[in-house]
Protein backbone atom coordinates (compact mmCIF):
# COMPACT_ATOMS: atom_id res chain seq x y z
CA UNK A 1 0.00 0.00 0.00
CA UNK A 2 2.89 2.29 0.84
CA UNK A 3 4.41 1.59 -2.60
CA UNK A 4 1.11 2.33 -4.32
CA UNK A 5 0.64 5.57 -2.44
CA UNK A 6 4.18 6.64 -3.19
CA UNK A 7 4.00 5.95 -6.91
CA UNK A 8 0.26 6.36 -7.40
CA UNK A 9 0.54 9.13 -10.00
CA UNK A 10 3.08 7.27 -12.09
CA UNK A 11 1.10 4.01 -11.93
CA UNK A 12 -2.09 5.71 -13.07
CA UNK A 13 -0.27 7.33 -15.95
CA UNK A 14 1.18 3.97 -17.04
CA UNK A 15 -2.25 2.35 -16.77
CA UNK A 16 -3.83 5.01 -18.93
CA UNK A 17 -1.12 4.61 -21.55
CA UNK A 18 -1.47 0.81 -21.49
CA UNK A 19 -5.21 1.00 -21.86
CA UNK A 20 -4.82 3.48 -24.69
CA UNK A 21 -2.51 1.14 -26.56
CA UNK A 22 -4.84 -1.84 -25.98
CA UNK A 23 -7.81 0.21 -27.15
CA UNK A 24 -5.91 1.19 -30.29
CA UNK A 25 -5.25 -2.40 -31.31
CA UNK A 26 -8.72 -3.63 -30.40
CA UNK A 27 -10.70 -0.71 -31.74
CA UNK A 28 -11.44 -2.49 -35.02
CA UNK A 29 -13.38 -5.32 -33.26
CA UNK A 30 -15.71 -3.10 -31.27
CA UNK A 31 -18.50 -0.93 -32.39
CA UNK A 32 -18.40 1.40 -29.39
CA UNK A 33 -14.92 2.20 -28.07
CA UNK A 34 -16.17 3.72 -24.88
CA UNK A 35 -14.27 6.05 -22.67
CA UNK A 36 -10.88 4.33 -23.03
CA UNK A 37 -11.26 4.22 -26.82
CA UNK A 38 -12.04 7.92 -26.81
CA UNK A 39 -8.98 8.51 -24.69
CA UNK A 40 -6.83 6.51 -27.06
CA UNK A 41 -8.30 8.38 -29.98
CA UNK A 42 -7.57 11.65 -28.24
CA UNK A 43 -3.90 10.66 -27.98
CA UNK A 44 -3.39 8.91 -31.30
CA UNK A 45 -5.59 10.84 -33.73
CA UNK A 46 -3.47 14.01 -33.60
CA UNK A 47 -0.40 11.85 -34.28
CA UNK A 48 -2.14 10.25 -37.25
CA UNK A 49 -3.15 13.70 -38.52
CA UNK A 50 0.39 14.98 -38.16
CA UNK A 51 1.80 11.97 -39.98
CA UNK A 52 -0.80 12.40 -42.74
CA UNK A 53 0.02 16.10 -43.03
CA UNK A 54 3.75 15.43 -43.28
CA UNK A 55 3.14 12.67 -45.82
CA UNK A 56 0.90 14.94 -47.87
CA UNK A 57 3.41 17.79 -47.72
CA UNK A 58 6.22 15.50 -48.86
CA UNK A 59 4.07 14.16 -51.69
CA UNK A 60 2.99 17.64 -52.77
CA UNK A 61 6.57 18.94 -52.61
CA UNK A 62 7.83 16.02 -54.68
CA UNK A 63 5.09 16.60 -57.25
CA UNK A 64 5.90 20.31 -57.38
CA UNK A 65 9.60 19.60 -57.89
CA UNK A 66 8.82 17.19 -60.72
CA UNK A 67 6.46 19.75 -62.25
CA UNK A 68 9.10 22.46 -62.05
CA UNK A 69 11.64 20.24 -63.80
CA UNK A 70 9.10 19.49 -66.51
CA UNK A 71 8.37 23.22 -66.95
CA UNK A 72 12.11 23.98 -67.08
CA UNK A 73 12.58 21.34 -69.80
CA UNK A 74 9.63 22.72 -71.76
CA UNK A 75 10.98 26.25 -71.34
CA UNK A 76 14.38 25.22 -72.71
CA UNK A 77 12.73 23.51 -75.68
CA UNK A 78 10.59 26.57 -76.39
CA UNK A 79 13.61 28.88 -76.20
CA UNK A 80 15.50 26.63 -78.61
CA UNK A 81 12.54 26.66 -81.02
CA UNK A 82 12.23 30.45 -80.77
CA UNK A 83 15.97 30.89 -81.44
CA UNK A 84 15.71 28.61 -84.46
CA UNK A 85 12.69 30.52 -85.80
CA UNK A 86 14.47 33.85 -85.29
CA UNK A 87 17.53 32.59 -87.15
CA UNK A 88 15.34 31.32 -89.97
CA UNK A 89 13.51 34.66 -90.11
CA UNK A 90 16.82 36.52 -90.34
CA UNK A 91 17.98 34.23 -93.15
CA UNK A 92 14.72 34.82 -95.02
CA UNK A 93 15.07 38.58 -94.50
CA UNK A 94 18.59 38.48 -95.95
CA UNK A 95 17.38 36.43 -98.91
CA UNK A 96 14.53 38.88 -99.44
CA UNK A 97 16.89 41.87 -99.33
CA UNK A 98 19.33 40.18 -101.73
CA UNK A 99 16.47 39.38 -104.06
CA UNK A 100 15.25 42.98 -103.91
CA UNK A 101 18.70 44.34 -104.71
CA UNK A 102 19.30 41.87 -107.52
CA UNK A 103 15.88 42.64 -109.01
CA UNK A 104 16.65 46.37 -108.92
CA UNK A 105 20.05 45.78 -110.51
CA UNK A 106 18.46 43.64 -113.21
CA UNK A 107 16.08 46.50 -113.99
CA UNK A 108 19.07 48.84 -114.18
CA UNK A 109 20.93 46.51 -116.51
CA UNK A 110 17.82 46.39 -118.70
CA UNK A 111 17.69 50.20 -118.69
CA UNK A 112 21.29 50.27 -119.90
CA UNK A 113 20.95 47.24 -122.17
CA UNK A 114 22.66 49.06 -125.04
CA UNK A 115 25.82 49.11 -122.92
CA UNK A 116 27.89 46.19 -121.82
CA UNK A 117 27.58 45.69 -118.06
CA UNK A 118 28.67 43.23 -115.42
CA UNK A 119 27.60 42.63 -111.84
CA UNK A 120 29.99 43.01 -108.91
CA UNK A 121 30.01 42.87 -105.12
CA UNK A 122 31.82 44.91 -102.49
CA UNK A 123 34.55 42.86 -100.79
CA UNK A 124 36.30 45.51 -98.64
CA UNK A 125 36.04 49.18 -97.70
CA UNK A 126 37.86 51.95 -95.85
CA UNK A 127 37.06 52.47 -92.20
CA UNK A 128 34.05 54.61 -91.41
CA UNK A 129 30.30 54.48 -91.88
CA UNK A 130 30.11 55.70 -95.46
CA UNK A 131 31.44 54.08 -98.64
CA UNK A 132 33.92 56.62 -99.98
CA UNK A 133 36.59 54.14 -101.16
CA UNK A 134 36.18 50.38 -101.47
CA UNK A 135 37.07 47.22 -103.41
CA UNK A 136 34.88 45.11 -105.68
CA UNK A 137 35.34 41.48 -106.74
CA UNK A 138 35.79 42.16 -110.47
CA UNK A 139 38.99 43.04 -112.34
CA UNK A 140 40.68 42.96 -115.73
CA UNK A 141 40.09 39.22 -116.16
CA UNK A 142 36.34 40.05 -116.04
CA UNK A 143 36.63 42.85 -118.57
CA UNK A 144 36.64 45.57 -115.90
CA UNK A 145 39.15 48.43 -116.13
CA UNK A 146 39.94 51.84 -114.67
CA UNK A 147 37.54 54.76 -115.24
CA UNK A 148 34.46 52.57 -115.69
CA UNK A 149 31.31 53.88 -113.89
CA UNK A 150 29.89 51.92 -110.98
CA UNK A 151 26.16 52.01 -110.13
CA UNK A 152 23.86 50.61 -107.48
CA UNK A 153 20.12 50.10 -107.64
CA UNK A 154 19.61 53.72 -106.53
CA UNK A 155 21.95 55.47 -108.95
CA UNK A 156 25.56 56.46 -109.51
CA UNK A 157 28.07 55.23 -106.93
CA UNK A 158 31.38 56.32 -108.46
CA UNK A 159 34.05 55.02 -110.81
CA UNK A 160 36.88 52.50 -110.84
CA UNK A 161 40.25 54.17 -110.27
CA UNK A 162 42.48 51.08 -110.32
CA UNK A 163 41.85 47.57 -111.69
CA UNK A 164 43.73 44.46 -110.69
CA UNK A 165 43.32 41.01 -112.19
CA UNK A 166 40.53 39.92 -109.86
CA UNK A 167 39.55 43.09 -107.96
CA UNK A 168 39.19 46.83 -108.50
CA UNK A 169 39.35 49.99 -106.40
CA UNK A 170 36.34 52.34 -106.54
CA UNK A 171 36.14 55.98 -105.47
CA UNK A 172 32.56 56.93 -104.72
CA UNK A 173 30.99 60.35 -105.32
CA UNK A 174 31.54 61.03 -101.59
CA UNK A 175 35.31 60.81 -101.93
CA UNK A 176 37.11 64.17 -102.07
CA UNK A 177 39.02 62.91 -105.12
CA UNK A 178 35.79 62.40 -107.07
CA UNK A 179 34.44 64.78 -109.74
CA UNK A 180 31.35 64.27 -111.93
CA UNK A 181 29.94 66.62 -114.60
CA UNK A 182 26.26 67.00 -113.69
CA UNK A 183 23.04 68.86 -114.43
CA UNK A 184 19.57 69.42 -113.01
CA UNK A 185 17.14 67.03 -114.64
CA UNK A 186 14.37 69.62 -114.42
CA UNK A 187 16.16 72.76 -115.63
CA UNK A 188 19.34 71.54 -117.33
CA UNK A 189 21.48 73.83 -115.16
CA UNK A 190 25.04 72.57 -115.16
CA UNK A 191 27.60 72.04 -112.41
CA UNK A 192 30.18 69.61 -111.09
CA UNK A 193 29.44 67.16 -108.27
CA UNK A 194 32.49 66.69 -106.05
CA UNK A 195 33.24 64.97 -102.79
CA UNK A 196 33.67 67.08 -99.67
CA UNK A 197 35.39 65.86 -96.50
CA UNK A 198 33.01 67.62 -94.12
CA UNK A 199 29.85 66.71 -96.02
CA UNK A 200 31.03 63.10 -96.38
CA UNK A 201 30.62 62.68 -92.61
CA UNK A 202 26.88 63.14 -93.25
CA UNK A 203 26.80 60.97 -96.39
CA UNK A 204 26.45 64.05 -98.62
CA UNK A 205 28.38 65.64 -101.48
CA UNK A 206 28.45 69.03 -103.23
CA UNK A 207 27.51 70.40 -106.66
CA UNK A 208 29.77 73.36 -107.50
CA UNK A 209 30.01 76.03 -110.22
CA UNK A 210 26.26 76.56 -110.56
CA UNK A 211 25.48 79.84 -112.34
CA UNK A 212 24.02 82.49 -110.04
CA UNK A 213 21.03 82.85 -112.39
CA UNK A 214 20.32 79.10 -112.49
CA UNK A 215 16.76 78.08 -111.63
CA UNK A 216 17.85 74.98 -109.73
CA UNK A 217 15.78 74.38 -106.59
CA UNK A 218 15.79 72.22 -103.47
CA UNK A 219 14.41 68.77 -104.31
CA UNK A 220 15.65 68.81 -107.93
CA UNK A 221 17.16 65.56 -109.18
CA UNK A 222 20.76 65.82 -110.33
CA UNK A 223 21.98 63.48 -113.09
CA UNK A 224 25.18 62.97 -115.07
CA UNK A 225 25.42 65.48 -117.93
CA UNK A 226 27.31 63.30 -120.41
CA UNK A 227 30.05 65.96 -120.71
CA UNK A 228 32.49 63.75 -118.81
CA UNK A 229 34.74 61.19 -120.41
CA UNK A 230 33.88 58.75 -117.64
CA UNK A 231 30.13 58.95 -117.07
CA UNK A 232 27.35 58.49 -119.64
CA UNK A 233 24.45 60.96 -119.48
CA UNK A 234 21.27 60.48 -117.49
CA UNK A 235 22.46 58.50 -114.47
CA UNK A 236 20.85 59.72 -111.26
CA UNK A 237 23.39 61.20 -108.84
CA UNK A 238 21.15 62.57 -106.11
CA UNK A 239 18.77 65.31 -105.01
CA UNK A 240 19.36 68.91 -103.97
CA UNK A 241 19.04 69.36 -100.23
CA UNK A 242 20.34 72.94 -99.84
CA UNK A 243 21.50 75.79 -102.11
CA UNK A 244 24.07 78.44 -101.11
CA UNK A 245 25.76 81.40 -102.76
CA UNK A 246 29.52 81.32 -103.14
CA UNK A 247 31.55 84.16 -101.65
CA UNK A 248 32.37 85.54 -105.08
CA UNK A 249 28.67 86.18 -105.74
CA UNK A 250 28.96 84.81 -109.27
CA UNK A 251 28.23 81.15 -108.61
CA UNK A 252 26.27 78.98 -106.24
CA UNK A 253 26.70 75.51 -104.83
CA UNK A 254 24.22 72.85 -103.75
CA UNK A 255 24.39 70.16 -101.09
CA UNK A 256 23.47 66.84 -102.70
CA UNK A 257 22.00 63.76 -101.06
CA UNK A 258 23.05 60.75 -103.20
CA UNK A 259 20.40 58.57 -104.84
CA UNK A 260 22.44 55.47 -104.00
CA UNK A 261 22.46 54.20 -100.43
CA UNK A 262 26.08 55.06 -99.67
CA UNK A 263 25.83 53.46 -96.26
CA UNK A 264 24.82 49.95 -97.37
CA UNK A 265 26.49 49.07 -100.67
CA UNK A 266 26.73 45.43 -101.72
CA UNK A 267 25.55 44.37 -105.17
CA UNK A 268 26.69 46.75 -107.93
CA UNK A 269 26.74 47.14 -111.71
CA UNK A 270 29.81 48.19 -113.70
CA UNK A 271 29.21 49.83 -117.09
CA UNK A 272 32.06 48.48 -119.20
CA UNK A 273 32.29 51.57 -121.38
CA UNK A 274 33.64 55.02 -120.66
CA UNK A 275 33.17 57.26 -123.72
CA UNK A 276 29.65 56.56 -124.96
CA UNK A 277 26.47 58.17 -123.70
CA UNK A 278 23.44 56.24 -122.54
CA UNK A 279 20.47 55.85 -124.86
CA UNK A 280 17.67 58.33 -124.30
CA UNK A 281 14.72 56.95 -122.34
CA UNK A 282 11.15 58.08 -122.69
Amino acid sequence: MKFFNEYKRQLITLAVIALAVISFFTAGSRINAGFLGDAAGFVITPLQGAVASVTGWVSDSASEIVHRHELADENRELKAQIAELQAENERLSLYEEDNRQLSALLEMEQKYRDHETTGARVIAKDTGVWYDSFLINKGTTDGVDADMPVLSAGGLVGRITKAGATYSTVYSILDSRSSVSAQSLRTGDLGVVVGDRELMEQGLCKMEYIDSDAEIMEGDEIVTSGLSEYYPAGISIGFVREIHNDENGLTRYAVIEPSADMKHLDALVVIQETLETLPKTE
